[in-house]
């Protein structure tokens, strides 16, 4: 059996990237997707998920580039002067290893964090977080701790091929290194409270954009069990661009998971599409 879960993140984010992600669902491949419970369009795509039947939404916990739900004054360590996260995860993992985040602060920001999901009503199917913060030793128990008190075990591990995307520069090249390394301890520790993962990870994770010869090639070469891909969409680069100050093609992740081509080649392929629902059924006796 071969399962594919196209997952959104940032959802919530910004309306275009909500538009996006109705658009990959009704008209792609797009099944799931991880709402920032910080972003500006939150209560949009709350709007966005109640619409769409099918479409599984998880937790996109947030401790970088973004906004938070707790008041600043609560949460000092974890944010500037100005009341947001650190610019990214390298600036918060400076902090983090000389001593200067809170993990106090963390377990209440990101329990805040599902509480305000929670008051959605939306059903949650699992976690994961911006930047891939949840892998990190002290962090990821914080995030499965709150996970199981609601009953939630379904999380990602970003274990992504060290291959899939360029590799034009070392920094790459130890980034992804040392993010699978992480994924892999985290997944370790998610398996023993009983949780579950997919089996393979392949969105691309130093910023690249999955794009249609991507998805094609994933889908050809596809595995058994269950394969989680990781995207960004949006339906107007220009403006997510300058809103995100992240030079991505959301446009061609849209494009990718709405291709023709790839929605043939799954079809072709019995590939299922599914969300994290489905790969905690299937781990269900």
């Amino acid at each position: 059996m071969k399962n594919l879960i196209v997952n959104a993140d940032d959802f919530g984010r910004h309306e275009l990237i909500n538009r996006a992600v109705e658009r990959a669902f009704n008209d792609g491949c797009l099944r799931s997707a991880t709402l920032m419970a910080g972003g500006i369009a939150f209560d949009d795509a709350v709007d966005v998920a109640k619409k769409l039947s099918g479409l599984g939404v998880g937790i996109h916990f947030t401790l970088a580039n973004g906004n938070p739900v707790l008041p600043p004054e609560e949460i000092p360590s974890l944010v500037t002067d100005a009341g947001t996260f650190h610019a990214d995860y390298v600036a918060f993992l400076k902090r983090y290893m000389s001593g200067k985040i809170s993990l106090d602060e963390v377990r209440s920001e990101l329990s805040a964090q599902l509480q305000k999901f929670l008051r959605t009503g939306l059903t949650l199917t699992h976690v994961d977080s911006h930047q891939h913060l949840h892998h990190v030793p002290g962090i990821i128990e914080i995030v499965l701790d709150l996970a199981a008190s609601e009953k939630i075990f379904a999380m990602r591990s970003s274990a992504a091929k060290i291959f899939d995307g360029e590799l034009d520069s070392f920094g790459k090249l130890v980034g992804r290194l040392g993010l699978s390394s992480l994924a892999k301890f985290a997944a370790h520790k998610a398996h023993n409270k009983n949780f579950v993962t997919p089996e393979h990870f392949a969105g691309i994770v130093a910023g690249e954009s999955v794009d249609e010869n991507f998805m094609l090639k994933l889908v050809d070469k596809l595995q058994d069990g269950t394969t989680e891909v990781m995207l960004h969409p949006g339906v107007d680069n220009k403006i997510l661009c300058d809103f995100c100050d992240w030079e991505h093609d959301f446009e061609a992740e849209l494009a990718a998971v709405t291709s023709p081509k790839v929605l043939s080649a799954l079809a072709d392929k019995n590939i299922s599409a599914v969300n994290f629902s489905a790969l905690r059924s299937s781990h269900v006796s």
